[in-house]
């Protein structure tokens, strides 16, 4: 099992969230979440004056999909949130040692 974690732009996420429920039917995470990437947040002219904006709004998706779903719910990330320009964001896949339904007390890819 994995934990993928997807950074987007928040104007992605229904897209993204639309196309992943179509895929399969197990849950995400979205938390709305600032940070920078290599462009270092941006600047921005309100009523003449210019502002630098040091964090960039994003959500993180935090998704726990079993080995065999990872390569195709990271496919339907980055075509449904790809925009080719730069602050697009990210996808981390981490290992997942162990998940547990807490209702029923169900574990591994049982309880995804």
């Amino acid at each position: 099992m994995k934990i993928i974690k997807a950074v987007i732009n928040p104007f992605k996420l229904d897209p993204v969230r639309e196309a992943l429920s179509e895929l399969s039917a197990f849950g995400l995470t979205a938390t709305e979440i600032k940070g920078y990437g290599r462009q270092k947040g941006h600047k921005e002219t309100y009523r003449g004056a210019e502002y630098e904006i040091s964090y960039v709004p994003k959500i993180m998706l935090e998704i726990a999909v079993s080995d065999d779903l990872v390569d195709d719910v990271v496919n339907v990330i980055i075509k449904n949130a790809k925009s080719n320009t730069v602050g697009d964001g990210k996808i981390f896949i981490i290992p997942l040692n162990e998940a547990i339904r807490i209702r029923t007390s169900e574990t591994g890819d049982v309880a995804l």
